[in-house]
This record gives structure tokens, sequence and C-alpha cells, in this order.
């Protein structure tokens, strides 16, 4: 490490950095909004041995980062605008692996159409620590919440469900991965920017923690029961040669990063529409009910026992 925190800005992150972000020159930006439009902001922390193995590449680390913001913009239905990006520093991570790093958020500026904007660097004795803000818009008044699902509605959900947690076995040891389509999925979530919810979602939100935990927080949100057919929920090839020993950890891994939605059944038509002008794959994989909480069927009906219900912080 040399040069100082300004020398490590000016080499790895002011290249990034976009319109509002006066160069990472000063403390803040300035970003406008046209009239009619409201600022959607989402903030997520990447721990290393956390929320990433410390073996991980550098560039797939820094897409991860932006990726589970942008998902998370993605599930309120705005267009991301920018991000901040914070820093924590240890000695042990060297110039070329920032230099990785970058090279991974330029990539993905790029397909995602956002810059950087600022942030903070500090070093640390602990493990590496990143933390990212992302900035979107909305129409006014148009944002999508948990909060709106109503008896009757259809539950959806985009992708497929599970490979992450999978992948993390399989980078584990756990399970076989000839291919490395499970490890990508684990370390390169694909956030579904995008996808029209505000044309037909009553409520939504991204799949961080596990299906089954996130439905949950519909459910609670909005004093309901979804109901899940376990057989329903999309999960891909490579997930399905896994066998069915691993069906709960799909149904409760986290890190997905898929959409989970409620939508009215007369909507069915346009969201099949929507899948097909964005090449976003849907699939309706259950119905809230009056109740509470979540309820999984298995193919006979009965209601299935899950060891866990999804990835707990604390």
């Amino acid at each position: 490490m040399s040069g100082g925190e300004f020398d490590f800005i000016e080499r790895f992150f002011r290249p990034l950095a976009g319109e509002g972000a006066r160069g990472l020159r000063d403390d803040a930006a300035v970003l406008a909004l046209a009239e009619g439009r409201e600022l959607v902001l989402s903030t997520d922390t990447l721990v290393e041995a956390v929320h990433f193995l410390p073996g991980d590449p550098a560039e797939t680390v820094s897409q991860k980062l932006l990726r589970v913001s942008l998902s998370d913009c993605a599930a309120m239905g705005a267009v991301p605008r920018g991000y901040l990006l914070n820093v924590s520093r240890p000695s042990g991570f060297d110039d070329q692996w920032f230099a990785s790093f970058s090279m991974g958020l330029a990539q993905d500026q790029a397909q995602y159409g956002v810059t950087l904007l600022g942030g903070d660097t500090t070093g640390t004795r602990g493990p590496l620590v990143l933390s990212l803000t992302i900035l979107g818009e909305v129409e006014k008044g148009a944002a999508i919440g948990r909060i709106g699902a109503r008896c009757g509605d259809a539950v959806w959900v985009t992708g497929t469900i599970g490979d992450a947690a999978l992948g993390l076995q399989a980078l584990l040891d756990n399970l076989p991965d000839p291919d490395g389509f499970l490890a990508g999925r684990y370390r390169l979530p694909r956030p579904r920017v995008g996808f029209p919810l505000a044309r037909f979602a009553s409520a939504a939100m991204d799949i961080s923690d596990g299906l089954v935990q996130d439905a949950g927080h519909i459910a609670s949100e909005n004093g309901l029961c979804l109901e899940i057919e376990a057989q329903a929920v999309p999960r891909s090839p490579q997930a399905l040669a896994a066998g069915e020993r691993w069906q709960s950890l799909c149904l409760t891994g986290g890190d997905d990063y898929e959409l989970l939605f409620t939508a009215s059944p007369d909507c069915e038509v346009r969201i099949m529409e929507a899948a097909a002008e964005t090449g976003i794959p849907v699939t309706r994989i259950g119905t809230v009910r009056e109740g509470r909480g979540v309820v999984v069927r298995d193919p006979s009906g009965k209601a299935m026992t899950l060891d866990r219900k999804g990835w707990q912080h604390f």
C-alpha cells in the first residue's frame, strides 16, 4: 500500500466518477432530479468471510456489491442513477487487488448505466468491509413496496431460486459443480433492473435472505399468508441435478437477488408480456391467502416442515 488515501482514490476510483460526482474532489455529490420524480436510496454492506469468500476474485466482489444494491432498486421499480462507495481497507489487500476491484465496477457501470458519485475510504485492522449506497429515481408515488398485497393475489418470482445457496456449498466443496454455474450465481447476482413492476405488482421485494423468509416479510407487512407450491418454485437444471435433498436449501438459502412480487390474477397476461419484452423469466409460485406467515406445500398439498426459514444476520 502506497501513496495514501487520496492517491488510492485517484488511481482506482476517480476513473469511475460520473456526472454529479464533482470529480470526487468535494465532500458531497450533487444530483439533479426532474420534476415529478422521487429519489430512491438503499445501502448494502459486504464483509469478507461473511458475504464473500476470502479467495473470491476481486472483480466479482465489486460486482456483487453493486448488483445487490441494483436489485433493491429493481424491486421498487426504480431506475438506478449512481452510487456511493465506502471501503475499509486492511493492509493485506494490495493495489493489484483493487485494480481488479475497480475494473469489475467499470464493467458493471457500463452494463447498468450507473457511475460512482462519491464515498469514503479508511484503513482497518479487521476484515475488508465494503458498503455501497445506490441512488435511483422513480415517478412520484410509483415506488413499489412490501405493503399492498391483497388476498387472492398471485405470488411470482423471476429467474430461478436456490442457485446461489448451492453455489456457496459448491465453493465449500460440499456439492459438485462441474460447469461452475452454481458458483457463478453465488458470486454474481443478476439484478432484474428494467423489469416493469409498476405495471402490475401490488407488493414486491428482492430475495436476499431466502425465498421463504423474504416471503414472510411480505406476509407480515400485509397481515396475510403467502402460500407457496414447492414444485412450482423454478430451479435451474444444475440445481435439479443436485438432487431433491437440496430442495429445502433452495427454498431457504440466501443470495438469489431475484424479484418476489404479488399481483392480481388479472395481470397474468401483462406479466408474461413483460417477461417477453425484457427476456427475464417469471414463474407463478403461489397465492396470497387469509391467515399469517408462509406455508410451503408439497405436491400432495401437505404443508412442508423446513429446518430453517432463511439467512439470519444476528
